[in-house]
């Protein structure tokens, strides 16, 4: 497998991951299509989402990937009235990641990362390695002390 910026990332930070390729379809790039390919629980596969807050700017928030974004609790969570989710056509030139790609570490630039609770409750999670069809799998302390993410 060829390496992305986000396993290079974590290589020069130390940080134990395992990564894990499966073949995406440009048709269904669902979260739940990737837990399936990884024969990995969905639960916790968690999906990268980037949004707009209307006092804080960009966010990414981090979700299992069945579950969706309660945009209520989201602001609530990063110091807005209100966020909505980005436009697609944003997504590159914000992040540096296509949909399907886009992963909380190695963003263009840092923005606040929030996660949700329930992935405390595992060893071990599963996020995009920044490109299609390859994610990483790590401790779930990690990925939050890197990314700097609050828990919510």
């Amino acid at each position: 497998m060829i390496k992305t910026n986000v396993m290079r990332l974590l290589d020069a930070a130390g940080i134990a991951y395992r990564a894990a390729e499966y073949e995406y379809d440009e048709s269904d790039l669902s979260g739940k299509h990737a837990a399936e390919q990884l024969d990995f629980p969905a639960e916790q596969v968690f999906k990268t989402l980037v949004a707009r807050g209307d006092r804080t700017g960009p966010v990414v928030l981090c979700i299992p990937v069945l579950d969706e974004l309660d945009l209520r609790r989201a602001a609530a969570v990063s110091g807005n009235k209100r966020v909505e989710l980005i436009h697609l056509r944003e997504l590159l030139p914000l992040t540096g990641y296509l949909r399907g790609g886009c992963s909380p570490i190695g963003m263009k630039k840092k923005f606040p990362t929030y996660i949700d609770e329930t992935c405390v409750l595992f060893d071990e999670i599963a996020v995009s390695a920044g490109a299609r069809g390859k994610q990483i799998i790590l401790s779930p302390g990690d990925l939050i002390s890197y990314t700097s993410a609050r828990v919510f």
